[in-house]
């Protein structure tokens, strides 16, 4: 039997699973894909905390539905930082990520015609939880090479110690649930 953590997300009530990811420690699984709802209404909502931008980058994959929605909103361009490379990525910035819900490194990469578009421009980096903070160190670095200066880093939900950081803007906590 699955035991569920319930919140409140932009005002709308979610039941996120809970699931091991080790034998001290279980986490509730923010899902955002399907939940055109929260999508749109956590896009509302974060948009309001939100300094001006230029362009959004995020990771890929769960928070590629945030960046989409935030583009409808805004008007603005979204990038994807890929976690594979692609035949039509020239010249391509690569970088390292270990993340809390992924088992082995990953690498992020932007091609060339992704990294101009990020040149000079405020760059709004969105993901849809921050952790421990290892996505988003790799996703400032690719930023940062592609010569783009970060607006603001957000996300939908900060996770355990993360919801005290003062760089990241999100809309609700998500404790980490320790076992005895």
């Amino acid at each position: 039997m699955s035991e569920y953590y319930t919140m409140k997300i932009a005002g709308l009530e979610r039941h996120l699973e809970k699931f091991p990811v080790s034998d001290k420690l279980d986490i509730a699984a923010f899902i955002i894909f399907g939940d055109v709802e929260l999508t749109i209404a956590g896009c509302e909502a974060l948009r309001k905390k939100l300094p001006e931008f230029d362009v959004i980058i995020t990771p890929e994959a769960k928070s590629i539905p945030i960046a989409y929605e935030m583009a409808r909103q805004t008007g603005k361009p979204y990038i994807i930082a890929r976690k594979g490379m692609k035949v039509y990525m020239r010249n391509p910035l690569e970088v390292d990520v270990t993340s809390i819900t992924t088992k082995n490194e990953q690498h992020l990469f932007l091609g060339e015609s992704e990294t101009a578009l990020l040149k000079d421009k405020r760059v709004l980096i969105i993901d849809d939880v921050i952790s421990t903070g290892e996505s988003l160190a790799a996703v400032r670095k690719l930023v940062e090479e592609a010569g783009g200066k970060e607006a603001a880093a957000c996300a939908f939900l900060a996770e355990g110690d993360a919801a005290d950081r003062k760089d990241i803007i999100f809309l609700e906590k998500l404790p980490l649930f320790f076992k005895d």
